[in-house]
């Protein structure tokens, strides 16, 4: 990833606010196509050399705060793999932010940028041993796990360090599932939980994901009641769990719409109370897409437009970014993306894109997309609310293509 930090004393005058194109499936309203702040806007009227992408650290200022009004006994640890750029990080810090990583390379960077080791999770339940130790040593002491192989590792490499297990999900509703890959079912995090306290360490909660992007509140109801089921039983083994780690799953604003962010939070808290009663743990909450994805902008260009038969009246529009890029979240069509141009008019059905010479680099062929009909070669395409995990997706150079280049403003 190359992120370059951008003066953002721009002036807004003059700026030329570009229309969106629809789609088939969700039509966009002007209102929503015109939410880009005056400085995003100023710097996209620039026109850097495409694709690259440019993110408001203003805007992930605003969702931090909102997140602390909404949750404001909650310990915020920001995902650093949403996006790595060192200004983001600098800037939550600055706000209290918390982080949690997933490598000791994501650690060094939080290092590098001053956060304190002790404001560290390392959240990835699969470690090398290594790693464990270097962590460790950095001063790292609040560790995931989900299987006994795991936790044996970390009663080796971080002994007396804070341990929670992470519990199966299916993530029912969510864009991006992170089911089966992660997490143990509640039996087995009873059992590992007991042998964390023979292994001496310190089983501190359970955490659970609901899935990324994921668009139905109610999905936090049940984890939140098997895990309180959880902690009696072990209440009853005289083990006191302190904290419970909802993950991250807050979503960012693609085409769907969902209901009001608020609505999120008080069904998050709400089932918090009923499911431990008056004496709740800490809650601690992991938000990555949420912070940073509705502050960032990808500007692409269209670099070929074509039919592949003289009767096939659905266009293909190639861009300059792709799959490989750093849109591999479009992955099975699952996140779906809002988009600009700045061409009005008639629009048709296109298959969207991206250049290189892979034939899994097609973005949306099943998911119906409309694009002015006389888009051209060489017209820009603004890829909206891809501040998250687009740069840090993006190949170090697959076909030679650079890493996605990142403009903090």
């Amino acid at each position: 990833m190359q992120t370059s930090y951008v003066n953002s004393g721009f002036e807004s005058e003059g700026v030329s606010v570009l229309e969106c194109s629809p789609s088939l499936r969700h039509d966009l309203s002007r209102a929503d196509c015109r939410s880009l702040s005056p400085k995003l806007e100023q710097f996209l009227a620039s026109r850097p050399e495409t694709p690259f992408l440019a993110l408001d650290l203003e805007q992930v200022r605003n969702k931090f705060l909102e997140l602390q009004r909404e949750f404001p006994q909650a310990a915020i640890h920001y995902a650093v793999k949403a996006n790595p750029s060192p200004e983001i990080i600098q800037l939550l810090a600055t706000l209290g932010s918390r982080f949690d990583i997933a490598s000791r390379y994501e650690l060094d960077l939080c290092l590098s940028q001053g956060v304190p080791a002790a404001w560290v999770s390392y959240g990835n339940t699969v470690k090398k041993d290594l790693d464990i130790a270097y962590a460790f040593g950095c001063g790292v002491r609040f560790f995931a796990f989900d299987s006994e192989a795991e936790l044996e590792k970390l009663g080796r490499h971080a002994p007396g360090a804070g341990v929670h297990c992470r519990l199966l999900s299916q993530g029912k509703s969510a864009d991006w599932p992170l089911s089966r890959k992660f997490g143990c079912d509640l039996v087995m995090a009873y059992e590992l939980l007991l042998k964390s306290c023979d292994l001496g360490l310190n089983p501190l909660g359970v955490s659970f994901h609901v899935g990324s992007q994921q668009t139905d509140p109610q999905q936090w109801v049940e984890p939140m009641q098997q895990a309180a089921e959880l902690y009696r039983q072990l209440r009853r083994q005289g083990i006191e769990l302190e904290w419970i780690n909802i993950g991250g799953g807050l979503p960012a604003t693609y085409q769907a719409t969902l209901p009001p962010f608020s609505h999120y939070a008080q069904t998050i808290q709400r089932a918090l109370q009923q499911s431990f009663g008056a004496t709740p743990p800490h809650m601690m909450i992991e938000p990555g897409r949420f912070l940073v994805a509705d502050a960032g902008v990808i500007q692409s260009e269209v670099i070929l437009v074509a039919h592949k038969s003289r009767e096939d009246v659905r266009r293909w529009v190639y861009l300059d970014i792709g799959k490989f890029g750093g849109l591999a979240e479009t992955m099975d069509e699952c996140i779906k993306y809002r988009l600009r141009t700045h061409r009005d008019g008639p629009t048709g059905s296109v298959i969207l894109a991206g250049p290189t010479c892979d034939s899994a680099d097609v973005l949306y062929e099943k998911t119906s997309y409309e694009l002015p009909l006389d888009l051209a070669i060489g017209d820009r395409i603004e890829i909206l609310s891809a501040g998250a995990y687009t740069s840090s997706y993006a190949s170090v150079g697959f076909n030679g293509f650079p890493p996605l280049r990142t403009y903090c403003l």
